[in-house]
């Protein structure tokens, strides 16, 4: 049976941006319990979650997320509906080892009934921009356009569920966790993923996106100077287009405007920060831009999803 697809032609994409958020975030938008997780260690571009989720009659928004999402379903069955916005309810049943990849720029609606059970437990894992970027020069060639994953929902597919229970199982029942570890099972899990479930004809529409080394001439000197104002002409010049195509052809590469593509940046390097170090919140706020410990509290609340202090005490 195909997978249902969360394409739509109805949204008015205008008004998505707004509704994008960061994956640290996306627990404030699920009903389900995430479940608490040892404290593990920071591993550049890959981040898990863990819920245990109940029945929910009630159609449930998801946002859409920069970086792609893979879920794997735990423990459970359950009959698992999904319709892009004004469309038409798709069903699957799901069950343990199950999985799910969305890459949609729009938000979608979700409902799920537990079948035989109380609840039934998923895994949520984000993959960082870069790692992917990194995988497609690898597998596709150095100057690769941006590339867009299939939205895949309830199928079965060994490799995926193999590297993900190893991901699970290094993070969290290993006593001291490789990095090294973990970060090569998200580059061979990654690369899989560009094999089998590219999607051919958004990448064929992203043709004509900011090419792959302009791209990251750009990105490099973003964070060269994440301390310093955003600078939209530094960033057109060094990829030699106006203000006005750069604008544009950055935001078809990454999914974002250069401006918030940079907030992003900031708010990687602030978290970095504030759990790998002991510097102040006020003088992680200065190393990223921001004078006013107000306006860094304010920004990184919007992007993450809780204060600093909170972030760091989590």
């Amino acid at each position: 049976m195909e997978p249902p697809v969360r394409h739509s032609e109805f949204v008015d994409l205008s008004a998505i941006d707004a509704q994008r958020i960061t994956a640290e975030s996306m627990p404030h938008h699920l009903p389900g319990t995430p479940q608490a997780l040892p404290l593990l260690p920071q591993v550049q571009d890959v981040m898990v979650q863990l819920f245990s989720h109940h029945s929910t009659a009630e159609p449930i928004l998801v946002p859409a997320v920069v970086e792609p999402l893979l879920v794997l379903v735990l423990a459970g069955t359950a009959r698992v509906e999904e319709r892009c916005l004004g469309g038409v309810w798709k069903t699957v049943k799901v069950q343990a080892g199950d999985f799910f990849l969305t890459n949609t720029s729009e938000p979608y609606e979700m409902r799920w009934q537990t079948m035989g059970c109380d609840t039934f437990e998923v895994m949520h894992l984000y993959l960082g921009l870069p790692l992917i970027d990194q995988a497609a020069r690898d597998v596709l060639g150095e100057h690769t356009v941006p590339v867009t994953f299939l939205d895949v929902s309830g199928a079965q597919d060994e490799r995926v569920n193999f590297m993900l229970n190893q991901l699970r199982f290094e993070l969290i029942e290993e006593r001291k966790p490789s990095l090294l570890f973990i970060h090569s099972l998200a580059q061979a899990l990654t690369v899989h993923l560009i094999r089998r479930y590219l999607d051919p004809k958004r990448a064929t529409r992203r043709s004509n996106a900011l090419q792959a080394y302009k791209l990251r001439r750009v990105i490099d000197a973003m964070n060269e100077h994440l301390a310093d104002e955003f600078r939209l002409a530094h960033l057109a010049h060094i990829a030699g287009l106006s203000e006005y195509h750069f604008s544009r052809m950055f935001k078809r590469a990454t999914g974002l405007a250069p401006s918030q593509y940079f907030i992003r940046l900031r708010m990687s390097r602030a978290r970095h920060l504030l759990l790998e170090t002991d510097r102040s919140i006020i003088d992680v706020g200065l190393d990223v831009g921001y004078s006013s410990p107000s306006h860094f509290s304010q920004v990184f609340h919007r992007e993450v999803g809780v204060t600093p202090s909170a972030y760091r005490q989590a």
